[in-house]
């Protein structure tokens, strides 16, 4: 993938310029600095025996109490205030290990207690590990990578880039050398609690994530899960972490030359002191850890569906292979094996087709998908599958939605079915990234065509009427809590209100092509319940509905708003259009 698909639209003499600018920076650029050898790593896995730790045996006992025969359960997390809570229970819980991969971890108060709780876990013993992508370590964010200097924490950097950590602006341009590596990205989000507890989905770790801020909030949604699912979220875990993609943090920059960029963003200022007074001040830091003793668990049979590592292009070539990994065992046997190629080999050993002894009707339901979805390559493609095995209905949520031809193949073959397909997904005012929204946008009426129903969040969210909300049957759960901009950020699929996924892919071509994702396929009508019902409180409350008609687009605001219909992208400034009516036909879907 280039962007010279981009110099190909537009006229010859710009082309011809474009490609010249592109290689002369390249050039320039390529003196930037190259990645280091990688040191020499030690191959680690998850807890062997998680039963054992008190978050194994307190799983165990609310198994046994439900009377299920499933081994896994699952809850779902869509109030920032429980997604937040949960994972400071799960750092508090944690007896042996705590593993977190993530796309981004932001230097703010929400992040900075998560954080402080995970250096006291560290310290009382437990075994940390943190795998970030590298894409958001640079500026302030950077600090984050202090982690990787205290004591019982280690920590890696997937897919690592080159040029200054001290400017954002300069390591993007330093990307052009190398752009079609740096473009891809680790995109998956774990959080795992002795190999025991676990949480996985849209959700990155930060202020805007938990509704800690005053406007700009995400709208977005986890599930967290309990036994032996756990257990294929690690497995994961350990492909990411000991991939020769996983540089330690200590290789790439010391803990010296983070401090002196913290002096410089900070002008010497106390930052134990800043540190504190922002926890503080924020009502999310402040919230107390979750009671998981109160859990009640959906039991359930599941499945993980994820992305292999090698999705993203290998290290730059004059890294030498033979450093990447030392010549364990278990590390030699991982390099003999066959390239993972399909989603069935990213599974543990001895996992394939849900071995349960509970209600038959659920087991079926999983096996009735399983061997489609999983002789797919990737995450998203699984989802294409799974849509094929639709009877009913189909309900997605995808906050960047760019459909590619494929996906819009599955939606015809869906339809054509008389399969009923509704998909919530962000308006240009909601979007925060605007230019995935002229990706849809240029697909939209080819969509409404089908007879698939199309709904945008409202950006503008706030107060009683007006909640921007998604629900269970347990009340609010997500969105922002007063006035303020709603962007969503959920990803989640319900299909014939049986089979739940919630993951962290959206459903477009970057997700498809460039980034690794994961999500989990759950089989629980009761859970397919209440994800459907905390969908269509949005679609009915907080969303506008697309329609084409004879005169052009019309959003129609839902029944007993004040909304008021609108015939031009609703919420958005003048300029924004404008930039999107100009700069969006030149913009290629698969890099968006």
């Amino acid at each position: 993938m280039s962007l010279l698909p981009l110099a190909h639209m537009l006229s010859p003499w710009r082309s011809h310029f474009i490609k010249a600018c592109w290689c002369a920076a390249a050039l320039a650029l390529s003196a930037c600095g190259s990645l280091p050898p990688m040191p020499p790593r030690t191959a680690s896995s998850a807890l062997a025996q998680p039963q054992h730790t008190p978050l194994g045996q307190m799983v165990q006992a609310q198994r046994q109490a439900s009377g299920t025969a499933y081994h896994s359960g699952f809850t779902l997390l869509g109030g920032a205030d429980a997604a937040f809570s949960s994972r400071l229970a799960l750092v508090e819980s944690a007896s042996q290990t705590l593993d977190l991969q993530y796309y981004a971890i932001h230097a703010d108060a929400s992040t900075a207690r998560l954080l402080e709780a995970v250096v006291q876990a560290a310290q009382r013993g437990v075994r940390v590990r943190v795998l970030l992508d590298d894409f958001h370590g640079a500026g302030k964010n950077a600090q984050v990578m202090r982690l990787a200097f205290v004591p019982g924490i280690e920590m890696r950097m997937f897919n690592p880039l080159t040029g200054p950590r001290g400017s954002t602006v300069m390591r993007a341009l330093s990307t052009l050398a190398d752009f079609q590596r740096a473009q891809q990205r680790m995109h998956n989000k774990l959080f795992i609690a002795d190999n025991s507890i676990g949480i996985t989905g849209g959700r990155n770790l930060g202020d805007a994530y938990f509704d800690a801020l005053d406007s700009d909030n995400f709208i977005d949604i986890d599930i967290m899960a309990a036994g032996d699912a756990v257990r294929q979220l690690s497995s994961s875990f350990d492909r990411y972490w000991n991939d020769a993609r996983a540089y330690p943090v200590s290789a790439l920059v010391s803990e010296q030359d983070l401090l002196k960029l913290r002096r410089n963003l900070d002008d010497d200022a106390d930052e134990a002191a800043l540190i504190q007074t922002a926890i503080q001040s924020s009502k999310t830091a402040n919230l107390a850890p979750m009671n998981l003793q109160a859990i009640a668990w959906i039991w359930a049979p599941s499945l993980v569906l994820a992305d292999a590592p090698g999705k993203i292009l290998p290290p730059p070539e004059d890294t030498p292979a033979d450093e990447m990994l030392p010549p364990t065992p278990e590390v030699l046997e991982q390099a003999a094996a066959s390239p993972p190629t399909t989603l069935a080999q990213q599974l543990p050993p001895r996992v394939s087709v849900p071995s349960v002894a509970g209600n038959s009707t659920n087991r079926q339901v999983l096996r009735d998908v399983l061997t489609p979805v999983m002789a797919q390559e990737n995450v998203v493609s699984g989802l294409l599958a799974l849509i094929d095995q639709a009877q009913s209905d189909v309900l997605i949520v995808s906050p960047y939605f760019v459909p590619g031809d494929d996906m819009k193949r599955a939606f015809a073959r869906a339809r054509e079915r008389g399969i009923r397909l509704r998909i919530l997904t962000n308006s240009l005012a909601s979007n925060d990234a605007p230019l995935a929204h002229a990706g849809y946008a240029r697909h939209r009426k080819e969509l409404l065509a089908q007879g698939i129903e199309l709904y945008e969040l409202r950006s503008l969210q706030g107060g009683k009427a007006d909640p921007g909300t998604l629900r269970n049957t347990a009340g609010k759960i997500t969105g922002s809590q007063g006035g303020s901009r709603a962007m969503l950020h959920s990803k989640i699929l319900v299909l014939d209100h049986k089979l739940t996924v919630v993951g962290s892919m959206n459903l477009d071509l970057r997700s498809q092509l460039q980034n690794t994702e994961i999500a989990l396929l759950i089989a629980s009508r009761q859970l397919a319940q209440e994800a459907t019902e905390n969908i269509e409180a949005s679609l009915q409350e907080a969303a506008w509905l697309v329609e084409d008609t004879p005169q052009g687009l019309v959003w129609r605001a839902p029944q007993g708003s004040d909304w008021g219909d609108q015939t031009r992208e609703p919420d958005a400034s003048v300029p924004l259009r404008m930039m999107i009516h100009i700069i969006g036909p030149f913009a290629p879907d698969h890099l968006l």
